[in-house]
């Protein structure tokens, strides 16, 4: 019936329709509920069970847990700084209430953006934007302001994705870009300890508050004195930070809901295990040289496995620093890539205690060198050939 649909109102939409000025939007909406029979008319291709769409849904489901999780976490935060009692249903409705307008403002930018380009282009819409729409509100804290928001998408889109050609021709992962566009130009509205904690009222739940103070452990640890890192150590409860019932930005506190996109991912090969690996080997190589010799800092003498599961290391570590896209093609270029991501992004959190979080600079900083780390694996893989020819 679908497909029947969709041939019966597809001439309003070619040349000489009357709709023919949207043909973009028609193709994209065609494509993604139907898969497409179109095939190539020359040369020998490969064909794959699954397209592009295909896979950026299934990285959206994967993504699920973690969302789910991050809008009832939203709740517990608001109604335990305001002493209350609230049933876990109303936790998550008043997470879900904060956090669906940023999903759909990340969307109506993003897509608008998308299509508007891809009608003026005449092309048709890339898939790319399913999975950035998503992650782009599950990095940001709950207080980010949806006009802020829409700014930071809008910039994404343009700068770091459809200047340089659109999905698959990108050098940056562009929620990550979203990400530093709002750290760097609106820096109070994303560090400090203002920020984690809802203050707003919505559908009569919850209540309306006043600035609230309540930092993440990482940006406690980055404010504490060493003389007093003893007790702060002595105070750090890893079973909480694995399941996430912690202040930080709505989709990385659980270890547990990442986890289960990370098994997606594999499961479906759609993510690279050496990537995800490398990136906790490297991690953890470094926070344990940190705590063997680090600085005098309460930062550096976190515990290395705590360093795995606090922040947005995990969430990094599973769905940004796999993308295909951004990271390295080459099977041995992918340990390389992930373990300095990892080794990076502990060592931005214990040197630089402005920005006790380290992991999207890490992956924006190795999403520079994966081309070159690439052309050394594949130049290196010619000259043994040519060796062996000789």
């Amino acid at each position: 019936m679908l497909h029947e649909y969709i041939e019966k109102i597809r001439p309003h939409f070619e040349e000489g329709g009357k709709l023919k000025a949207f043909r973009s939007v028609f193709d994209g909406f065609e494509t993604f509920l139907l898969v497409p029979n179109t095939t190539s008319k020359s040369g020998v291709s490969i064909h794959d069970a699954i397209d592009s769409k295909r896979i950026m849904s299934f990285v959206v489901i994967a993504l699920m847990p973690a969302l789910l999780f991050g809008m009832y976490n939203i709740g517990l935060q608001h109604y335990s700084y305001i002493h209350a009692e609230a049933s876990h249903l109303t936790m998550f409705l008043y997470g879900l209430c904060i956090t669906l307008p940023k999903i759909v403002v990340s969307y109506a930018v993003g897509l608008g953006i998308e299509f508007t380009v891809a009608q003026w282009k005449h092309e048709e819409i890339q898939e790319g934007y399913l999975v950035t729409g998503m992650l782009i509100p599950m990095i940001v804290p709950v207080n980010c302001p949806l006009w802020m928001l829409a700014l930071a998408v809008a910039f994404s889109v343009i700068f770091a994705k459809e200047i340089y050609g659109g999905t698959g021709m990108n050098i940056f992962n562009p929620a990550l870009v979203a990400r530093a566009f709002l750290f760097f130009a609106y820096p109070s509205k994303m560090s400090g300890d203002k920020v984690w904690i809802s203050t707003d009222q919505v559908f009569g739940m919850g209540k309306d508050l006043d600035v609230v103070s309540s930092a993440t452990p990482l940006g406690q640890a980055a404010n504490t004195a060493f003389e007093n890192s003893a007790e702060f150590l002595g105070s750090m409860d890893f079973s909480s930070y694995v399941i996430g019932t912690m202040p930080g930005s709505i989709g990385e506190t659980s270890v547990i809901a990442i986890l289960i996109g990370a098994f997606i991912l594999l499961w479906t090969k759609i993510a690279s295990w050496r990537t995800m690996v490398s990136v906790f080997i490297g991690g953890a190589i470094v926070g344990f040289l940190f705590n063997v010799a680090g600085p005098q800092t309460t930062i550096a003498q976190i515990p290395w496995y705590d360093h795995l599961v606090l922040g947005g290391f995990c969430f990094g570590a599973v769905f940004m620093a796999t993308d295909p896209v951004t990271s390295c093609r080459t099977e041995k270029g992918k340990y390389i890539y992930g373990f300095l991501i990892g080794a990076l992004a502990i060592t931005i959190r214990v040197l630089n205690p402005g920005y006790p979080e380290g992991m999207m600079l890490a992956i924006l900083f190795m999403n520079v060198f994966a081309p070159t780390i690439d052309y050394c694996f594949v130049n290196n893989n010619i000259n043994k050939r040519l060796k062996r020819a000789k």
